[in-house]
């Protein structure tokens, strides 16, 4: 969950003479995925939920400053115990002017796995038609370790159920992963096991690069599953797996964009942590 600005940073005569230096001594793979990013720049709200609930529309500027204009919401309701309660507060007529106010857009929303449930769905489905959303995201199933293939197949069943209703409302059912669903269970990598049972033209994938650290890379999955993922969440990470500013990592961006078109990616998150966010926004907006 986490990025460094560019329009600003650029915008101004005041300014122009310091950027020029500054661009003029970043290392050239900085420069790697420049014109690739033919989609606004997003950001999930997961790593700076303190500072959205202290104040939501100074930290909206902050970011919309930096060079985003996509936020990715957690639910109020599905989040309320951990960092989203002070959202519950606010009409959600409010919660959405407040964005756009800020000149950002909530294309998406992370949802706990119970909203998908059959008594949740339909208020699940209002709430996210209120805030404007496109995309309906189950932040993963948080099944206990000592689930079984079956039981992850089962929970699967379930969302392709409540993607059908999501689906004739007009909104798009994604399901994002975590480490764990890049683990072996009976002798098979979980990730491909809910690839398979997903119904592909109702539920769509949310690529968590992060997983780069298990040795997983995003084009690759883009590549074997062309047109079933929705978007991405952004991080980078240096070889012994520490988080860096995007560009400064191991990932290959410039494939990974080139991927993300085949993966069917609409919308990219960065999420990582607060100081990241600044210096991820400028590599992604570099032109």
């Amino acid at each position: 969950m986490k990025t460094t600005n560019r329009r600003n940073f650029i915008s101004t005569t005041a300014k122009a003479g310091g950027a020029a230096f500054v661009l003029s001594h970043l290392p050239s793979h900085f420069f790697e995925a420049a014109g690739k990013v033919n989609m606004p720049i997003g950001f999930q709200s997961w790593t700076i939920k303190d500072e959205l609930s202290k104040d939501f529309p100074g930290t909206l500027k902050m970011m919309a400053d930096m060079g985003y204009r996509q936020i990715e919401m957690c639910s109020p309701k599905g989040y309320e115990q951990i960092g989203f309660g002070a959202f519950t507060k606010m009409k959600t007529s409010d919660i959405r002017k407040t964005i756009e106010d800020s000149g950002l857009t909530c294309p998406s929303c992370h949802f706990g796995s119970a909203e998908f449930k059959d008594e949740n769905i339909d208020d699940r489905i209002l709430f996210a038609k209120e805030l404007g959303l496109t995309q309906m995201i189950c932040s993963t199933f948080w099944l206990p370790k000592t689930a079984t293939l079956k039981d992850y197949q089962a929970e699967a069943d379930k969302l392709n159920k409540a993607a059908e209703k999501i689906n004739k409302a007009g909104l798009h059912t994604g399901f994002h992963n975590h480490d764990f669903e890049f683990s072996m269970l009976e002798g098979k990598l979980i990730y491909d096991e809910l690839m398979a049972r997903f119904d592909p033209k109702l539920v769509k994938m949310q690529f968590q690069t992060q997983v780069i650290v298990h040795g997983y890379k995003a084009a690759d999955y883009f590549k074997k599953y062309p047109g079933r993922f929705i978007s991405s969440h952004l991080s980078d990470w240096s070889a012994d797996k520490k988080e860096v500013p995007l560009g400064q990592g191991v990932i290959d961006w410039k494939e990974f964009f080139d991927a993300a078109k085949k993966g069917g990616v609409k919308n990219i998150f960065v999420e990582m942590d607060r100081d990241k966010f600044k210096d991820s926004a400028a590599y992604l907006s570099i032109v």
